[in-house]
């Protein structure tokens, strides 16, 4: 088992929510997992991209991986690509929290409920105002979504970085610092900080 996650090899985040590397990796070690670094170049094109992850997915089938699982909700055309993606590679895809778009206010609410801990690194400004960027995923943030935003950002409204929660030996220490507008979206960076329970 382990995290697999696509890294703009240019900047060294997260490619689309434009997390630290070092933030990552913090996230994996807290939660007792490898983590598998899939690297993009930038820009990337989508067959750049597809043949990036098949490669990654072949290692991992050779290394003994029999399954990936997506935190996909219920775009039925993503899933279709993600399948399509994994066709005959003898990985299979898995979709553990496979719902409806009525799901994921119930959803929001129980991850929540849980203990998680999550900060909105980037967001779609056609669909949320700048100043969600950094800011904290909780109850309060869900209570300012306008209807037409998924409360879990399915459509791609925004994105976030988990830094606590119950698969979580300790909390990942962050801070936000520089936000900014670059194509098209606004980015929250995180920096690391110290341990947000001490």
């Amino acid at each position: 088992m382990g995290l697999v996650t696509t890294f703009n090899e240019a900047f060294g985040r997260v490619a689309m929510h434009a997390v630290r590397a070092e933030l990552v990796e913090a996230q994996a070690a807290s939660a007792g997992l490898p983590l598998w670094k899939v690297m993009l170049p930038w820009p990337c094109s989508n067959d750049e991209y597809e043949l990036r992850m098949r490669s990654f997915i072949a290692s991992a089938s050779a290394d003994g991986v029999s399954a990936i699982a997506f935190g996909d909700l219920f775009l039925e055309d993503v899933r279709a690509y993600r399948e399509r993606l994994l066709a005959g590679s003898g990985v299979a895809p898995l979709f553990p929290i496979w719902g409806t778009r009525a799901d994921t206010p119930a959803l929001a609410r129980a991850m929540l409920g849980a203990g998680l801990g999550a900060v909105l690194t980037c967001i779609d400004p056609r669909h949320l105002p700048p100043t969600f960027a950094g800011r904290s995923y909780d109850e309060s943030l869900l209570a300012e979504f306008p209807p037409s935003v998924d409360p879990c950002g399915e459509n791609g409204e925004f994105h976030t970085f988990c830094f606590d929660g119950p698969m979580f030996s300790a909390p990942i220490g962050v801070r936000t610092g520089e936000v900014v507008s670059r194509d098209g979206f606004v980015f929250a960076d995180l920096l690391p900080a110290v341990d947000v329970r001490s």
